[in-house]
């Protein structure tokens, strides 16, 4: 992919994150602050509006307590954004693709982030018969850090139940992509999908001259 002259690679990942960031966010703020909790609007059959929140990771998951995958989030952003930086300016440019992956996957996790880091001190709480306001910090739902990360895609594309002749699973309900998700979750999701699909061979020969660099590095900070 060859850029126009005035869009570097730097831009063009900056570009990618802030407009993940705003969609990411607008789309929350418009749901949280119209919505209450497990609100659904019906778009299609396979797709609906279903405002959930969760504490966990992508797609609903929650595995961790909190706050270890709050710190863990923005750990994970920092050094990312550093890798990406320094990936951009080096003289050996990487594959545009590349970088346009990695700008989508921290957004996503910027995204997330935010929800995680202040929603919980900037809006009230949502539930099912009330709907969240904006707040003064300290009035929200919880504390800074404690946030409760918005989800709102479904996309329950086969909705069925099985046949009650069929052994073990007869007679229960089966739905076809089941998860709940956000645009960050989306914006991870399709740049790691992307990463393995299409540069795969690029991480391996990034992670070998990273390996092959250590040795020098060691030398250098003994001399």
């Amino acid at each position: 992919m060859k850029l126009p002259n005035f869009l570097t690679q730097g831009r063009l990942a900056s570009a990618i994150i802030v407009a993940v960031l705003v969609i990411d966010q607008l789309i929350k703020i418009a749901v949280k602050t119209n919505m209450a909790l497990y609100e659904r609007i019906h778009i299609a059959d396979w797709f609906y509006i279903y405002f959930t929140e969760n504490n966990g990771m992508a797609f609903g998951m929650e595995i961790f307590a909190k706050l270890f995958l709050t710190l863990f989030r923005i750990v994970a952003v920092v050094l990312i954004s550093g890798y990406l930086y320094r990936l951009v300016h080096q003289p050996q440019r990487p594959k545009t693709g590349f970088v346009v992956c990695l700008a989508l996957i921290l957004a996503g996790a910027m995204g997330n982030i935010i929800d995680c880091v202040c929603y919980g001190e900037v809006f009230t709480e949502s539930t099912y018969n009330q709907v969240a306001e904006w707040t003064l910090p300290g009035g929200g739902y919880s504390t800074w850090l404690h946030g409760k990360v918005v989800d709102m895609f479904y996309f329950p594309i086969i909705d069925m139940y099985w046949p009650d002749w069929m052994p073990v699973v007869g007679g229960d309900h089966f739905v076809f992509f089941s998860p709940i998700f956000n645009f960050a979750d989306a914006s991870i999701s399709c740049g790691i999908i992307a990463l393995l699909l299409f540069y795969s061979s690029y991480l391996d020969k990034a992670a070998k001259d990273g390996k092959a660099r250590e040795p020098e590095d060691r030398q250098e900070a003994v001399s």
